[in-house]
């Protein structure tokens, strides 16, 4: 473990606390970042971010370390409080030009962090049209009183 980059003056204190407790949680891993990124899913160039404040880590991101680092219960829980007040007080940079299509401006971050693909909830199937059901029904129907027509003539005939 090297020796970590000065941490900007003017974070304010919720930001300073919780970046400082993540890089200890980091360095009781005993893992570089590059490990660090092949175990959690987020890669080195994102942690380097996370650890010296340049940008909020997703609450996964801090979950994952937590499970790495072997935090669980109370202790993984207190991590997540301490990221909700980080995330709050993070310092927002100004934009200088509107936000490109399909993302945030350079230098900007989303409000909801990105979720990876295996810790989003399970979509629910959008729902069928009702005018579907009552198309197949009608369809049915018309089957039946078909099947029921030319069997009536058949026997009469």
């Amino acid at each position: 473990m090297g020796a970590w980059q000065p941490l900007p003056d003017d974070l304010p204190p919720e930001v300073r606390h919780f970046v400082e407790q993540l890089r200890l949680l980091k360095d009781r891993t005993g893992l570089s970042l590059a490990a660090l990124g092949a175990q959690t899913a987020y890669s080195k160039s994102s942690w380097q971010r996370y650890l010296n404040a340049t940008q909020p880590p997703p609450r996964q991101a801090v979950a994952a370390l937590c499970r790495v680092a072997g935090l669980a219960g109370d202790e993984a829980e207190r991590f997540g409080v301490r990221w909700e007040l980080a995330v709050h007080a993070w310092p927002r940079q100004p934009t200088p030009a509107p936000a490109p299509a399909g993302g945030p401006a350079p230098g900007e971050y989303e409000d909801e962090p990105t979720v990876p693909w295996w810790d989003r909830p399970a979509e629910e199937p959008e729902p069928r049209p009702a005018g579907r059901r009552l198309l197949y029904v009608a369809l049915l129907a018309l089957l039946v009183l078909l099947v029921v027509a030319l069997v009536g003539a058949v026997t009469l005939g």
